[in-house]
Protein backbone atom coordinates (compact mmCIF):
# COMPACT_ATOMS: atom_id res chain seq x y z
CA UNK A 1 0.00 0.00 0.00
CA UNK A 2 1.49 3.17 -0.74
CA UNK A 3 1.57 6.32 1.83
CA UNK A 4 2.65 8.84 -0.12
CA UNK A 5 6.08 10.06 0.03
CA UNK A 6 7.35 7.35 2.47
CA UNK A 7 8.83 3.49 1.67
CA UNK A 8 6.88 0.79 1.52
CA UNK A 9 9.45 -0.04 4.57
CA UNK A 10 9.28 3.08 6.48
CA UNK A 11 7.38 1.00 9.63
CA UNK A 12 9.57 -1.98 9.86
CA UNK A 13 13.05 0.87 9.40
CA UNK A 14 11.77 2.43 12.22
CA UNK A 15 10.90 -0.28 14.43
CA UNK A 16 14.52 -2.24 13.11
CA UNK A 17 16.11 1.42 14.10
CA UNK A 18 14.55 1.47 17.39
CA UNK A 19 15.79 -1.94 18.24
CA UNK A 20 19.26 -1.21 17.21
CA UNK A 21 19.29 1.84 19.53
CA UNK A 22 18.06 0.43 22.64
CA UNK A 23 20.91 -2.77 21.87
CA UNK A 24 23.02 -0.23 21.48
CA UNK A 25 22.61 1.84 24.70
CA UNK A 26 22.32 -2.20 26.55
CA UNK A 27 25.33 -2.62 25.41
CA UNK A 28 27.31 0.65 26.14
CA UNK A 29 26.36 0.21 29.94
CA UNK A 30 27.69 -3.22 30.24
CA UNK A 31 30.31 -3.55 32.90
CA UNK A 32 33.91 -3.71 31.62
CA UNK A 33 37.41 -4.64 33.27
CA UNK A 34 38.31 -6.42 36.33
CA UNK A 35 35.26 -6.24 39.10
CA UNK A 36 35.82 -4.01 42.22
CA UNK A 37 36.11 -5.71 45.48
CA UNK A 38 34.05 -2.80 46.83
CA UNK A 39 31.33 -0.27 45.77
CA UNK A 40 32.58 2.66 43.79
CA UNK A 41 29.87 4.44 45.07
CA UNK A 42 29.77 4.10 49.06
CA UNK A 43 32.55 1.64 49.42
CA UNK A 44 30.72 -1.64 50.88
CA UNK A 45 31.93 -4.69 49.79
CA UNK A 46 30.99 -6.44 47.04
CA UNK A 47 30.24 -9.94 47.68
CA UNK A 48 32.01 -13.06 45.60
CA UNK A 49 29.35 -14.07 44.45
CA UNK A 50 28.16 -10.81 42.90
CA UNK A 51 31.68 -10.25 41.43
CA UNK A 52 31.75 -13.90 39.66
CA UNK A 53 27.81 -13.91 38.51
CA UNK A 54 28.30 -9.90 36.66
CA UNK A 55 32.31 -9.93 35.21
CA UNK A 56 33.12 -5.99 35.46
CA UNK A 57 30.64 -5.40 38.43
CA UNK A 58 31.55 -2.20 39.90
CA UNK A 59 28.72 -1.40 42.22
CA UNK A 60 26.99 -2.83 45.30
CA UNK A 61 23.12 -4.17 45.21
CA UNK A 62 22.05 -1.34 46.86
CA UNK A 63 23.47 1.23 44.69
CA UNK A 64 23.39 -0.49 41.59
CA UNK A 65 19.30 -0.81 42.63
CA UNK A 66 19.47 3.46 42.41
CA UNK A 67 21.26 3.75 39.21
CA UNK A 68 18.62 1.68 37.50
CA UNK A 69 16.03 3.57 38.86
CA UNK A 70 17.78 6.76 37.34
CA UNK A 71 17.60 4.82 34.14
CA UNK A 72 14.41 3.95 34.02
CA UNK A 73 13.47 7.53 33.29
CA UNK A 74 14.78 7.03 29.79
CA UNK A 75 11.75 6.60 27.84
CA UNK A 76 13.76 4.44 24.50
CA UNK A 77 10.70 6.50 22.29
CA UNK A 78 12.73 7.15 19.00
CA UNK A 79 11.29 10.19 17.91
CA UNK A 80 13.08 10.21 14.59
CA UNK A 81 10.23 9.05 12.43
CA UNK A 82 7.16 9.99 14.52
CA UNK A 83 4.15 11.82 13.13
CA UNK A 84 4.37 13.56 16.57
CA UNK A 85 7.72 15.04 16.24
CA UNK A 86 6.83 16.04 12.84
CA UNK A 87 3.73 18.03 14.18
CA UNK A 88 5.37 20.25 16.24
Amino acid sequence: MASGWANDDAVQEQIDSSIEDAVQRARSQLPRGPSLSHCEECAAPIPEARRQAIPGVRLCVACQSEHDKEQARFSGYNRRGSKDSQLR
